[in-house]
């Protein structure tokens, strides 16, 4: 299916992760990270059109030496906005990195609300890889590596003990009772609810207990290393959405291993994949699903996007090149008529997502009844004419 979309460069600005505050408000992190390439590490936000025009509004630019904003999730409901955002090589060494960040969007304008230090001291590569908010927007959990924190949004406290994974964590992903964090070999669900603490406090915290783990599944055929590289929850409940990379070891006849990657439906109550898709011959890089749990969208390393239908998997939008270099985030607007795409080729790509209803699948089903009502035809004329 055909659908409307626009390149948007921005010189000097790599665009790493996006977000929409609003309707029509959108969030952009980016620069050139923490090398000295001279290209300033900044936020900005923009005003979107219906007709994929946009407007610069504010620009944030952060202090000399810190990285670029590496991951976000916006609160549309209070304005604000949490960023992955590592403090300055200084900062690190001093085992001070602030990497967590929220900001309030007053009258079109960023400013910083407060900072919590999450990722554990010492490992200088890491970063705030993971930032989601959890559907009731009370709870935000951050990750790194191998470290995940849940902290309270308003104040960026913690609201329980930081969870370790022996894996490396690649996205987490929240349901109004379930955390899962995928993993590159497993996903780890866990079971969260409020508890009040004993004491003259009576503040309250999350419980958070693991339930299951739950390994790559055989649907997914290779012969050589499979990874879970994305998860999302369906906003209704009842599905989680998982993409798999997948790369076979170099044969005699090629040069380059084969990869391959794949999008699956698993039902929650009984943890098997009921619906799952190859998409395409590279990896994924980023993934989302839209608000009102209709669409699947993906970027590949190949440079296309990709708009899949949620409950049939079956392809919508193929936007073949869309970047010069891999896209690295996506996101839908509110209403799901929106989808941006972003990349380190500094440009942005905003895309009309069709109104779609099921047409290819009625579309098929109905070539196949008029087949069948041609042959049925073709029968009696031929008995009639015996």
């Amino acid at each position: 299916m055909r659908a409307r979309h626009s390149a948007h460069p921005l010189p000097s600005f790599p665009v790493y992760s996006a977000d929409f505050v609003s309707q029509d408000i959108l969030a952009l992190g980016g620069g050139g990270g923490a090398t000295k390439s001279g290209i300033k590490n900044k936020l900005r936000l923009y005003s979107v059109s219906n007709e994929r025009a946009i407007e610069l509004l504010d620009e944030f630019q952060l202090e000399t030496g810190e990285d670029a904003p590496m991951s976000m999730v916006a609160d549309t409901e209070s304005k604000s906005l949490f960023c992955g955002i590592n403090s300055s090589m200084d900062q690190l060494e001093n085992g001070n990195n602030q990497n967590c960040r929220s900001f309030t969007v007053i009258d079109q304008k960023l400013t910083l609300k407060s900072t919590r230090s999450t990722l554990p001291p010492g490992d200088l590569e890491d970063f705030q890889k993971v930032t989601v908010l959890s559907p009731d927007r009370s709870t935000l959990a951050v990750s790194g590596s191998h470290s995940l924190s849940v902290l309270s949004p308003d104040s960026l406290k913690p609201l329980s003990e930081p969870i370790h994974a022996d894996r490396e964590i690649y996205d987490v992903t929240f349901s109004k009772s379930m955390l899962v964090i995928a993993t590159t070999h497993n996903l780890l669900v866990y079971a969260f609810d409020w508890v009040e603490e004993k004491g003259k406090s009576k503040e309250k915290k999350i419980s958070l207990k693991l339930k299951r783990t739950i390994e790559i599944p055989d649907v997914v055929k290779a012969n050589g290393q499979r990874s879970f590289r994305a998860a999302r929850f369906h906003p209704s409940e009842g599905y989680l959405y998982t993409v798999i990379n997948a790369v076979s070891p170099r044969t005699k006849n090629s040069r380059n291993a084969s990869r391959q990657s794949f999008i699956c439906r698993w039902n929650t109550e009984t943890w098997t994949v009921d619906k799952h898709r190859k998409v395409g011959d590279r990896g994924l890089t980023c993934f989302d699903i839209s608000p009102d749990g209709r669409f699947l969208a993906f970027g590949s390393s190949d440079l296309s996007i990709g708009v899949l239908e949620a409950n049939t998997l079956l392809p919508i939008v193929t936007i073949l090149k869309a970047h010069a270099f891999p896209p690295t985030t996506l996101k839908f607007n509110p209403s799901s008529t929106l989808l941006v795409t972003g990349s380190p080729d500094n440009s942005i790509r905003i895309i009309n997502v069709p109104q779609y209803s099921g047409g290819y699948a009625w579309g098929i089903t109905l070539l196949i009844l008029l087949a069948l009502i041609i042959a049925l035809l073709a029968v009696g004329l031929q008995k009639y004419v015996s």
